[in-house]
Formats: C-alpha cells, sequence, structure tokens
C-alpha cells in the first residue's frame, strides 16, 4: 500500500472512531471487563498517544537522521517482515502486561478523545507528503518489529488502527451483554 492511499484509510478509520464515540456513555467508555484490561476510553488514548508520542515521533527521527546522513544497521524482525508483507497485524489478541508505562488513563472527556483522533488525522496530513524524501535506509527500531523507517512507521499507524477496531468489537459486545 503506497502512503496516500494508507492516508485515505487512516482518515476513513479514525472518523470512524469519532462517529462511534456518540453511541457510548462516559460511564461506558470508561468501563473494564477486568482489572487486567483496557477500557474502550483506554484503548482510544492509546491508539492517541501511540501515534502522537512513538510512531511520529520516530518518524521524525528517521527523517532527523537522513539529515545528518547517519544510517541504522538494525533490520526489520521476521514478525515485522510479515506485517508488512500481510499489510496489517493478525487477527490475534495481543494483551500487554498491565503496568504503569503501558496502561493508558482513562479519558476526561469524549471531547478529549474527539480532538485527539482530529489532532492525529491533522499530522499525519501533514507528514504523508514528507516521506517521498525519507531514505528507506534510515531508521528506528520498534521493539518487535525492528527496524521501521519513516515510511513503514507511517504505515504502522494506520496498520494499528485497523488492528484496534477487533477490540473495539470485544469491549463494545461486552457492554452490550452486561445490559
Amino acid at each position: 500500500m503506497n502512503t496516500v492511499e494508507a492516508l485515505q484509510r487512516f482518515e476513513e478509520t479514525a472518523n470512524y472512531y469519532i462517529r462511534e464515540l456518540d453511541n457510548f456513555s462516559m460511564e461506558q467508555l470508561h468501563r473494564q471487563p477486568s482489572k487486567d484490561e483496557w477500557s474502550l476510553g483506554q484503548m482510544y488514548l492509546h491508539l492517541i498517544n501511540a501515534a502522537l508520542y512513538m510512531q511520529m515521533r520516530n518518524i521524525d527521527q528517521c527523517m532527523m537522521q537522513s539529515e545528518d546522513g547517519t544510517a541504522s544497521s538494525a533490520v526489520k524482525t521476521k514478525e515485522g517482515e510479515a506485517i508488512f508483507e500481510q499489510g496489517g497485524f493478525p487477527p490475534i489478541r495481543i494483551q500487554v502486561p498491565p503496568s504503569p508505562q503501558y496502561t493508558p488513563q482513562q479519558p476526561e472527556s469524549k471531547e478529549q478523545l474527539t480532538q485527539g483522533l482530529n489532532a492525529v488525522i491533522r499530522r499525519m496530513k501533514e507528514i504523508e507528503p514528507t516521506l517521498e524524501q525519507a531514505p528507506k535506509h534510515t531508521t528506528v527500531s520498534h521493539p518487535r518489529f525492528g527496524a521501521l523507517n519513516a515510511k513503514e512507521w507511517f504505515l504502522l499507524i494506520e496498520m494499528h488502527y485497523r488492528h484496534h477496531l477487533r477490540q473495539m468489537d470485544r469491549l463494545r459486545e461486552g457492554l452490550e451483554s452486561s445490559v
């Protein structure tokens, strides 16, 4: 998938997340299926924060490294190769152990989530046209996928948002069955 298609697909997915907020009360957005599982609101904040503060930061790092001529000798992992070949994450549930570092806070409001998603959309639109100048050899390592260049980090954001649609469906079903 090229970056223009990825941006369009990302924007559709992010706008879907925004529209879906109308279907949930704040109590529902805060409800955790168990103490070890995230609420819908925490999932939303995870998507926003991962894009703004990890994935986009790494795109910026790849772009800055390309300006100073340095290159990484790191390589992509087999898992990283697989997700880019498939164009997405496998349809499995990935559970991160609970920890203060990885567990998002509960959202304060739907407006916070809407503003966060809109900020990600804006930044994606700003970044996409710059990716053509990003060299493929300049990378920043992902903890599971290994060395990713700026374009791959950009594509990863779209895949990540799409991957969490399954979690959203599962959490929504849990809310409906607990009524």
